[in-house]
């Protein structure tokens, strides 16, 4: 599969687009007011301690206070045992109102929620993550040869220092790295934890204690897999900066870095920006004619699957099955590059085959296994809905990109200019009967004084007679269609 990385780096922002046969399939996105925090280490201070919940906020500088649960909590008295802590144990008597604390931001303030914290920090490199806190040598799931997992295993384990009590896990990225390679990490690795470790003594509480690489090197760290034919960098300083990481922890990296350097802009010439336009849209259009509507919302992601214009070749039974089959692929291609997390629901058109239910689960359980981020498919609802769960860990694309709308406030609709008349009217009368004035006036939108004026005219002339005061009628064009006001004069 021809995969290709493309990195757009400006003063302002940065972005990073993975290409996969020649289509995007994920958006990464960072700015300075906005970037990630995830990874960051702080040091923070325990604010208040909620037995109820297991849990604790910690004020680490942010403007919402940070959220730590018990079970992310290291237990020293338990270190080195052996001994799996208890999850029941009350957290009063692992931290108090007052404490400082080193913490690790694993995911980002979502909404009206705080950063997600753990004291169980972890410290990746291009081949390991490190765990100070931690114990034993993990391998990663993805790297499927059993031979090769217990090479990777026993090469990392000889270079454990005698009564280290850290832990390492083998990244993919790792697949066919010699000995001396995973050594040498270890030992970056070891260098960089001392350090933090060090400087976290010294910080004051709600200060940030080490910042993970900025996005641009954490790409070429994170996806530069053996599989990714080239990575196009548009920016001469981020593509200097990458050349220098790639020489230093990962020589063989090194030829697949190059310099973009023609003047139409790297995104458009890939077509990226005409997709990004796209994954902001509810609907989702199929080549077969038929189309995806996705609606996210603070709870939930639902995801409706219709046939529009695709009537088939053979039969209702047919049509429905090759329409579900595409959109099985799309919806899971939609998921990395919306980066939507948490509880999904996705209503597929209705089979009577159970042949074809399965075929269409089978092919999206398919295309999720390209998925970098960890996703969980339950069995068909009774009702014949996929439910389903993505791990949410940093904001959606909807979310980074926009705000909800200041007419609607977020709700997708807003009154008709119908409905708003029938509301004037009501105010009229009221203000006529508690007040006492020569005439009214009404401050409206456009529509809804146009509204007045034709299709409600009649109305408007019997409220005119049955208050006895003259009624004037003003545009006013900074309003919505659901403002008014009935001013007294």
């Amino acid at each position: 599969m021809s995969t290709e990385i493309l990195i757009n780096a400006s003063f302002h922002e940065a972005r990073a687009a993975v290409i996969e046969e020649g289509m995007l399939q994920e958006l990464f996105l960072e700015r300075p007011s906005r970037r990630g925090l995830i990874s960051n280490i702080y040091k923070g201070r325990v604010s208040r301690v909620l037995p109820g919940m297991q849990a604790a906020f910690i004020e680490i500088g942010l403007e919402r206070t940070a959220f730590l649960h018990a079970s992310d909590i290291y237990d020293r008295h338990h270190a080195g045992t052996g001994i799996e802590p208890p999850r029941t144990e009350n957290i009063r008597t692992l931290v108090a109102e007052g404490d400082e604390i080193l913490v690790q931001v694993v995911k980002d303030p979502l909404g009206t929620k705080g950063a997600r914290l753990t004291t169980y920090i972890t410290l990746p490199s291009r081949f390991l993550v490190y765990m100070p806190q931690g114990g034993g040598i993990g391998v990663s799931a993805r790297i499927e040869s059993e031979s090769e997992r217990e090479r990777l295993r026993a090469a990392v384990q000889a270079g454990v220092l005698p009564d280290e009590g850290a832990g390492f896990i083998v990244r993919t990225a790792a697949e066919v790295a010699t000995p001396a390679a995973l050594h040498s990490d270890m030992s970056y690795l070891r260098r960089l934890w001392e350090f933090i470790r060090q400087k976290g003594l010294r910080t004051s509480p709600g200060q940030l204690v080490h910042a993970d690489l900025p996005l641009h090197l954490r790409i070429l760290r994170d996806l530069l897999r053996p599989d990714v034919d080239r990575v196009l960098i548009d920016q001469p300083g981020a593509h200097q900066e990458m050349t220098e990481f790639a020489t230093t922890f990962m020589p063989d990296a090194r030829s697949k870095l190059e310099l973009y350097g023609e003047a139409r802009p790297l995104f458009e010439m890939h077509h990226v920006e005409e997709e990004i336009q796209k994954a902001l849209e509810r609907k989702v259009l199929l080549k077969s004619g038929g189309y995806v509507i996705i609606d996210q919302t603070e709870a939930m992601t639902t995801i409706d699957i219709n046939t529009g214009a695709f009537v088939g070749h053979r039969n209702l039974e047919e049509t429905i099955f090759r329409t579900n089959l595409e959109a099985a692929v799309a919806i899971a291609r939609q998921l990395r590059l919306r980066n939507l997390g948490g509880i999904i629901i996705i209503d597929f058109i209705d089979m009577e085959e159970s042949q074809h239910r399965r075929q269409v689960i089978q092919a999206f359980e398919r295309a999720l296994a390209s998925d970098h981020v960890k996703t969980s498919i339950s069995s068909v609802s009774p009702l014949g809905l996929v439910e389903m769960t993505r791990k949410r860990t940093r904001e959606s694309l909807e979310h980074v990109l926009c705000q909800a709308c200041p007419t609607c406030e977020g709700r997708g609709f807003v009154k008709t200019a119908e409905t708003v008349c029938y509301e004037v009217f009501r105010e009229i009368q009221r203000q006529a009967r508690q007040f006492e004035c020569q005439q009214l006036m009404v401050l409206a939108h456009q529509d809804v004084i146009e509204r007045l004026l034709d299709e409600e005219s009649v109305a408007l002339g019997e409220l005119e007679l049955s208050t006895g005061k003259p009624i004037r009628l003003q545009t006013e064009a900074l309003y919505t269609v659901d403002q008014y006001d009935v001013v007294l004069m």
